[in-house]
């Protein structure tokens, strides 16, 4: 399975069971045995549970192999791993006390928006803007890949 498909599918199965601060991050470049790590947040020990067996029931449908699962007794901190992509689902406290954000580092994945219908627009009120405060310098801008 295409790297881009299962890391999809992972944010796909974590959104469907409202996981929170869903990021992904591209460990192609560090020296691991995987590519993707996946860090998203649960309120409680048994919504954690249950966004990680959402997360093996899709990959499971998709035809691909769940390799382990770690830490689902105490549910604070599972971590499910899929070979190419590791799964980290913790409580916001866990989260933090550990940050694997600065762990990983580097910057996170961008997902690619899926096509959806054009929702209908209601119209905005108009609101006045105030004066931009002046400014020291003029901000760089980033040439687009």
């Amino acid at each position: 399975m295409d790297i881009r498909t299962k890391q999809r599918a992972v944010v796909e199965a974590l959104e469907d069971v409202k996981g929170r601060d869903i990021i992904v991050y591209n460990t192609a470049r560090m020296p691991s045995m995987f590519e993707r790590v996946v860090i998203a947040s649960g309120d409680s020990n048994r919504q954690v549970k249950a966004l990680a067996d959402r997360v093996q029931e899709r990959i499971k449908e998709l035809g691909s192999r769940v390799y382990g699962v770690e830490g689902e007794k105490a549910g604070e901190w599972v971590l499910v791993d899929l070979g190419d992509v590791v799964v980290h689902i913790m409580h916001p406290t866990v989260r933090e006390f550990y940050n694997l954000e600065e762990v990983w580092g580097g910057k996170p994945v961008r997902m690619k928006a899926e096509a959806k219908a054009p929702k209908a627009k209601a119209p905005k009120a108009k609101v006045r803007k105030k004066a931009p405060k002046a400014r020291a310098k003029a901000p760089r801008r980033r040439a687009k890949r």
